[in-house]
């Protein structure tokens, strides 16, 4: 049986419902979160879905309206005068071949990549190195695209992927613990919009099964379902 700290059984026993309001939860995520920095708020979603089956399969982005607490570096593969318009647009990073190479030997100071079309032959390569960080650039996630002012100016300001995992559960980030009450819960709806407006087609059923959050290092509360899907 998996043992929890003693101060991990101190936030527990506040807890005083077995499921709570949108507005109820984040309040109490709030006051239990008592780390020595800044946690991230996350929602876990766990849906009715089984992602081996390709129509059932869901991966998206959503704006968070009030930004997501964090710096996003973001870098760009592209070539030509799209390397300046990339430059223009606010990118950290941006390069060709060389930056391809840089990131075969180990480059990754980067939270998203973003590449135009006409190069994504050149890094099919770099799948081993960025995919299982969640790296490499997909039309799905809005990070192969010839717009990349929008793209870049999207993810900066608070533009987050998602994808459910192999046990059909969404995790998703949506801002930090000492953000304003209502800039959490905006955020949080608009991650609930977002899964509902791209519900898969092969959805049968139950759609929402259970939604949790969480802060980095604190307890997950249950959210009553009916209640946050009510939001708008």
């Amino acid at each position: 049986m998996h043992k929890f700290s003693r101060r991990y059984n101190n936030l527990v026993k506040k807890f005083t419902k077995s499921s709570y309001s949108p507005f109820e939860a984040i309040k109490l995520l709030q006051e239990v979160s008592n780390a020595k920095f800044i946690e991230t708020a996350d929602v876990h979603i766990r849906l009715g879905l089984d992602p081996k089956y390709a129509d059932q399969q869901l991966r998206a982005t959503v704006i968070l309206p009030k930004g997501t607490g964090k710096m996003m570096r973001v870098a760009v593969i592209t070539c030509g005068e799209k390397v300046s318009e990339a430059l223009s647009a606010g990118a950290d990073i941006v390069g060709s071949e060389d930056l391809i190479s840089e990131i075969t030997q180990g480059r990754l100071d980067f939270d998203k990549l973003i590449a135009t079309p006409d190069v994504m032959p050149l890094i099919a390569k770099l799948g081993r190195f960025l995919g299982p960080r969640g790296l490499m650039p997909s039309p799905k996630a809005g990070t192969v695209t010839n717009n990349l002012l929008d793209s870049i100016s999207e993810f900066k300001a608070g533009k987050v992927e998602y994808r459910v995992d192999r046990t059909g559960i969404v995790h998703v980030s949506f801002g930090k613990v000492n953000f304003l009450h209502g800039d959490l819960l905006t955020n949080l709806i608009s991650v609930k919009d977002s899964i509902e407006k791209n519900r898969p087609s092969g959805s049968k059923g139950r759609y929402w099964k259970s939604v949790y959050i969480s802060s980095t290092m604190g307890p997950s509360i249950n959210l009553d379902i009916d209640l946050l899907r009510e939001l708008s």
